[in-house]
């Protein structure tokens, strides 16, 4: 079998064995390091690696480096076994068999007694610590598990001589250590995989299976697009579709967010993932299987979840050398103790507590845990957002622009009525109209298209104006003012497209209605609450958009390029512009933003240059998205400035002495969990 990639393909995948943020920096520094490797990033928190890499790298050279480097790779596909269970067992028995020595004080246990149970657990439950700490000194680095090996086994080692020599004992420190490590690490896992629910919750709304319109059930991967499947009620869509017949109410909530189910009947598009409540629906195959639009979500949260914003970057190669400095202190504290006349065993046991206490876990945990949290949270309300960078960015979004049509307002417009210039009658002047409103995409265009009408030849789409083409051999276009310089100015607050001759000469004007979106005033409102600059942009005149009495800013009349031009004259004047659009001619501004918005019922171009989607047409999750990024940001930093402060105050307490190697283990383990117990406040997150 040919394990070679294509060209510049992205390689996902499963590392296992890392339990620090120097074990991070270790395999992302070896995978860089296979020849064609083009960059490499590592997430400790969902244990992924994403590498980009050229034709020229096969896939077992990168889980060779890998495995070298004392780790474990696989295709993230490939299914990684669930160890919880032996840890769970494991962790048990390193109780019990540490409870006697620990509790020596209270009930004297026999010297021999000592030896024999903490040599098990040093020997058989820290063996985990030794196997990857060696790996780590064999690939010439270090990370957490170098650390507790080396101070467990000086203190272990330091008790089995004075246990021949009849001096004090101090297993207690080593068994203390391994138990109460094993123990956050144990609860650690568990806090990663509550964090990671996200994702495996959008793969548990997939079925597995289809029933086909003639009743047969066949798996989900052999359909494709075209073919026919048969929904009952109470079973979830498997693949994305559209209702050929039969109506019905769905629960969209999983996927999209909306709360309140919806009726969908012939010709409605249905998601993967979604639950059919009360009917029985034929579907007509869209998507094949792996590209719904569930797939793509599912992969956008774990791009997301695996990318590593700037602040992330600094922390790992503080890490990358923390390991050999916490050597060089305890080293440092050992000598220090014996220099000033303390005993031996002191001296040891402090520069263990060194060891101990200076492990590097809380830091490599603060960003990636901040991020899963708030990524997943973002998901579950309908916010997909596309990076770590761009949680970061909207963070800190100070301007926020809006675009008008199916944005702001439903996007559904109505034909209010028709205004006559030339000899056309009315409806000579509908027939022309939705000819050359027949093959394009704009919202207007939808409402003059008239069934049984044949689409103008020649035609052209010219964005931000409007369209061309001919009907019955004569040329005509059909747009705004900007392409009709004719059409008179109009006071009322209808939007209006014009109809004109190839020379320009104005034949009739079609003024239309759109509906404001639910809640768009109140979104707006809660943006300046918090303190942002809104505008609305639009290409439509101004006054259709001041008729709308949203109260804030209106740039109008602007064709895809003043929209461009307008976020970067912001940018330049130094504001961070967030832009939210839904359209083509929304696509330019929405890639220059600081951070671009596309509602997910856009168009596609649109949701792929933006770097936040938001699953259901409700304005309402602009400033929930801004909220959330700002709340993960304030999360992460206080995850790294605690992970900080820790190392900061436990290595001199441990180094003068105030702390023992068990309080030392344990303040280890505990700041890893209040790391991540903070990071999951995110997932209890609600909108104002």
């Amino acid at each position: 079998m040919d394990q070679t990639l294509p060209p510049d393909q992205r390689i996902d995948l499963a590392i296992g064995g890392m339990t620090c943020a120097s074990c991070v920096a270790r395999v992302e520094k070896v995978l860089r390091r296979v020849p064609g490797v083009h960059e490499a990033s590592v997430n400790l928190a969902t244990e992924m690696a994403q590498v980009q890499a050229g034709a020229e790298v096969a896939l077992p050279a990168l889980i060779e480096a890998v495995r070298r480097a004392g780790f474990t790779a696989a295709p993230m596909q490939a299914a990684r076994p669930d160890r919880s269970g032996r840890e769970k067992l494991e962790l048990i028995a390193s109780f019990l068999l540490s409870a006697p020595v620990v509790l020596d004080m209270a009930l004297p246990v026999p010297p021999l007694a000592q030896l024999v149970l903490a040599s098990v657990v040093q020997v058989w439950l820290g063996a985990r610590f030794y196997r990857a700490g060696f790996a780590a000194l064999r690939a010439g680095t270090g990370n957490m598990d170098l650390l507790v090996a080396l101070g467990t086994s000086a203190a272990w080692g330091l008790s089995v001589w004075d246990y021949a020599a009849g001096g004090p004992l101090y297993f207690e420190s080593s068994v203390a250590i391994i138990t109460l490590i094993r123990l956050g690490k144990y609860m650690e896992g568990r806090v990663k995989r509550d964090a990671a629910r996200a994702i495996t919750a959008l793969h548990k709304l997939r079925p597995e299976t289809a029933r086909r319109a003639d009743g047969a059930a066949v798996p989900v991967a052999a359909l494709a697009p075209g073919d026919e499947i048969e929904l009952r009620p109470g079973e979830r869509v498997p693949v994305d579709g559209v209702v050929v017949e039969g109506v019905g109410s769905l629960d969209e909530s999983p996927v999209t967010g909306e709360a309140l189910p919806v009726t969908r009947g012939p010709g409605a598009a249905l998601l993967a993932g979604t639950l059919n409540l009360n009917a029985v629906l034929r579907l007509r195959v869209t998507s094949a299987a792996g590209a719904s639009f569930l797939d793509r979500m599912a992969r956008m949260i774990e791009d997301a979840q695996a990318t590593k914003p700037r602040v992330q970057k600094l922390a790992d190669k503080v890490a990358a050398v923390f390991v050999p400095v916490v050597v060089g202190l305890a080293l440092l504290t050992l000598a220090a103790w014996l220099a000033h006349g303390a005993a031996y065993p002191r001296a040891i046991i402090n520069a263990v507590s060194v060891l101990v206490i200076a492990c590097p876990c809380a830091m490599g945990l603060a960003t990636p845990a901040a991020i899963l949290a708030g990524t997943g949270t973002a998901a579950k309300l309908g916010i997909l957002f596309r990076s770590a960078d761009a949680l970061e960015q909207a963070a800190h979004v100070d301007t926020l622009v809006f675009d008008k049509t199916g944005t702001l307002t439903t996007g559904q417009p109505h034909l209010q009525r028709v205004v006559l210039f030339g000899a056309l009658s009315e409806a000579r002047a509908l027939e022309i109209a939705a000819a050359l409103a027949a093959r394009d995409t704009h919202p207007l265009s939808a409402a003059l298209r008239r069934a049984g009408v044949a689409p103008a030849s020649d035609f052209m789409a010219l964005p931000g104006r409007g369209v061309r083409g001919s009907v019955a051999g004569a040329a005509y276009l059909l747009g705004s003012a900007a392409l009709v310089p004719a059409a008179p100015a109009m006071a009322d607050g209808a939007t209006w497209s014009w109809l004109a001759g190839a020379d320009g000469a104005l034949l009739a004007g079609f003024a239309f209605t759109d509906t404001l979106r639910p809640g768009a005033r109140a979104a707006l409102a809660r943006l300046r609450e918090m303190g942002l600059r809104v505008l609305l942009l639009t290409g439509d005149r101004r006054e259709a958009a001041e008729a709308l009495d949203l109260g804030v800013e209106i740039i109008a009349e602007a064709d895809p390029a003043r929209k461009l031009a307008l976020i970067q004259e912001l940018r330049a004047a130094g504001r961070r512009p967030a832009m939210l659009g839904d359209g083509i001619n929304d696509a330019a501004a929405l890639a220059a933003a600081t951070v671009g918005m596309a509602m997910g019922s856009g168009a596609d171009v649109a949701i792929e240059a933006a770097d936040v989607s938001l699953l259901r047409p409700d304005p309402a999750l602009a400033p929930a998205a801004i909220a959330l990024a700002r709340k993960s940001w304030t999360v992460l930093k206080e995850g790294l400035f605690w992970a900080l402060i820790y190392n900061a105050l436990g290595i001199p307490a441990a180094a003068f002495g105030l702390l023992s190697p068990a309080m030392a283990g344990g303040a280890m383990a505990a700041s890893s969990l209040c790391v991540l117990g903070n990071a999951l406040r995110l997932r209890h997150w609600k909108p104002v």
